[in-house]
């Protein structure tokens, strides 16, 4: 029988074996008579012998400890109806457990607990932590999610397309505006040549109103 499965039921005196645990409860073995029921997780409270810690003048140790600590002790188990007794047993047992806090009504359940694991020969003993086997998946999924990473780049490409076929769409519309233009330059010359015709013509009739009065000098020979 493994010591990690050993549950203190509240209401239920000593203890009992944890066979399998339900939504609403749990079904539990005793210890003592060995029968077997359902207890209702809504009435009682269910404690695993290894996740219970007990008061020292130090830091908190696990129950454990004091249950190990009693078996290496060569005293005697004392008379649970004399508490005097029973503070000596564990001040010879354990002597920095904080007795201030430690109640005498709990050292008597703890010798309890310690009659009826030695009867069926259970070994006292935490459980040994799984091995984390979980390491080797979380390294897949980081190496699954940078190729992932690698074939988001391509996308960011996608927006600078779609401003090149942007600045391809506004190029013709700037080559329109010359077009417009051009017309405005060829009128220039056009005008400039039929001011130039009219200027010509008044120079040629200036000479004519002039020969008339260069021919009145031969008169005074």
């Amino acid at each position: 029988m493994d010591y990690s499965k050993i549950i203190a039921v509240s209401g239920l005196s000593g203890l009992h074996e944890l066979i399998s645990s339900k939504n609403d409860g749990a079904i539990v073995r005793s210890l003592e008579d060995k029968t077997t029921k359902f207890v209702s997780s809504r009435i009682h409270n269910f404690s695993h012998l290894e996740s219970i810690e007990i008061y020292t003048v130090r830091d908190n140790v696990n129950l454990v400890d004091i249950l190990q600590a009693m078996q290496k002790t060569k005293a005697p188990l004392p008379d649970t109806k004399d508490n005097a007794a029973i503070k000596k047993y564990f001040e010879a047992a354990y002597p920095d457990l904080d007795f201030e806090r430690v109640y005498t009504s709990d050292m008597k359940k703890i010798i309890k607990w310690f009659e009826i694991l030695q009867k069926n020969d259970i070994e006292i003993k935490l459980s040994e932590p799984e091995p984390e086997v979980e390491e080797a998946p979380v390294v897949e999924e980081v190496a699954e999610k940078k190729p992932a990473a690698a074939k988001e780049k391509p996308a960011a490409k996608a927006p600078k397309a779609a401003k090149e076929e942007e600045v391809a769409e506004e190029a013709p519309k700037k080559k329109a505006v010359p077009k417009k233009k051009e017309p405005t330059t060829e009128e220039k010359p056009v005008k400039a040549t039929k001011a130039a015709k009219p200027a010509t013509k008044a120079a040629k009739e200036k000479p004519a109103e002039e020969a008339p009065k260069k021919k009145a000098a031969p008169k005074k020979k």
